[in-house]
């Protein structure tokens, strides 16, 4: 029996993974800004309400809110699910 040998076609990528990049690193750097600027005030609290507060505002602000959708977007080329 004989098998065709087929091929792959070559990989396009994307050009939203190259945007969804892009966009990632302008969160990151604005979210350091903002964390700059709560650096002084934050600095003031006990070192415990400290790391809670850089956990929660790095994980909920960067990883759960915008990022989650720009990682979808890029992959899917849809916001939501």
């Amino acid at each position: 029996m004989d098998r065709a040998i087929m091929t792959p076609e070559p990989y396009a990528p994307s050009w939203r993974r190259t945007a969804g990049a892009f966009l990632i690193l302008a969160c990151i750097a604005l979210w350091a800004i903002l964390i700059v600027q709560f650096a002084g005030p934050v600095g003031r609290l006990p070192s415990l309400v400290q790391a809670v507060f850089y956990l929660v505002a790095g994980l909920a602000w960067i990883w759960i809110l915008p990022l989650r959708r720009i990682l979808a977007w890029s992959e899917t080329g849809r916001w939501r699910r």
